[in-house]
Parts: C-alpha cells; sequence; structure tokens
C-alpha cells in the first residue's frame, strides 16, 4: 500500500503505481459517450494517465486544464483523464470548459483499473476513490514516468511528467 495524506491526515491506497520498465496493465473503464475504452485503443500512441479523485474538487479539475493545454502541443499522444466520477460528470466539466483535448474515462462500472494501477483509496473519507497519480507511457505501452502524488490537496508535477514524453 502507498502511503499518501488528505489535508495532513495519513491515508493508503490499494498498492503501488506500475513500475517504471514494466508494461502497462490494460483496462476497460467508460468514456463520455458511455462506450467501453481501453488501453489498447491507444496502441503506437504516447499516453498519460491523469488520475483523480473526482473533477469536483479544485485541483483535479486543474490538472486536467492544465493537461488539455498542454496536450494540443504533444505530437502522437493521448492524454487521459481519469476518476470515478460518472461519464456524466466528465461531459459537463469538458464542455463547460471548452476542453478537447483531453479524453476523460470513468472507473465507476469495474473497480480492476484501481487495484491494477494501486490508486484506489481505502480508507478515510475518500474511499473508494483514486488517489491523485500520474502515469506517462511510451508508444509500446512500457511505463516511462510514475508519480503518486503524496499528498492529495497537491498538484502533481507537470513538468516532470511532460518531460518524459520526450
Amino acid at each position: 500500500m502507498a502511503e499518501i495524506t488528505l489535508k495532513g491526515n495519513k491515508i493508503n491506497t490499494i498498492g503501488f503505481l506500475p513500475e517504471v520498465g514494466t508494461e502497462a496493465p490494460d483496462f476497460k473503464l467508460v468514456n463520455s459517450t458511455l462506450e467501453e475504452t481501453s488501453l489498447a485503443d491507444f496502441k503506437g500512441k504516447k499516453v498519460v494517465l491523469n488520475i483523480f479523485p473526482s473533477l469536483d474538487t479544485g485541483i483535479c479539475a486543474t490538472s486536467v486544464r492544465k493537461f488539455n493545454a498542454e496536450a494540443s502541443k504533444l505530437d502522437n499522444t493521448a492524454v487521459l483523464c481519469i476518476s470515478m466520477d460518472l461519464p456524466f460528470a466528465h461531459n459537463r466539466f469538458c464542455s463547460t470548459e471548452g476542453l478537447e483535448n483531453v479524453k476523460t474515462l470513468s472507473g465507476y462500472r469495474d473497480t480492476s483499473f484501481g487495484e491494477d494501477y494501486g490508486v484506489t483509496i481505502v480508507e478515510g473519507g475518500f474511499t473508494g476513490l483514486f488517489s491523485r497519480s500520474v502515469v506517462v507511457l511510451d508508444e509500446k505501452g512500457k511505463v516511462v514516468y510514475t508519480e503518486q502524488v503524496p499528498e492529495i490537496a497537491q498538484e502533481p508535477n507537470y513538468e516532470a511528467a511532460l518531460a518524459s514524453l520526450k
């Protein structure tokens, strides 16, 4: 279990992020049109997994906006914003914000993503939601960068994540 904090209070996740150099676990998540999406759908592209608890928190919303702004500058790269929020919430948020460069995905139908990536929070007020994390994959699906953000109320290191794509 990874130990993180929520406003200074220690909590744990179900496991650990995949290790750099390993093949990323495949997944089935639900997109904003209620269709299943898997990692295989992005084969041959670099992939940024921006994982977070909920769009209804300020830091989560900020991370989606920042990755959206950067995604338009990236070649052959998909930015996937992943949470347990319902696809309707993802769609509403992106429509309201005018975000078109990221894809939002929900884990509400199947808990295996959170388990396989080690990001499901297992205690405290956010139990069942995903911890704030970033996982970057190369075109072959290998993990090239991970960040388990130690404090949920803290933004990820955008610069390091984006630098790993080069």
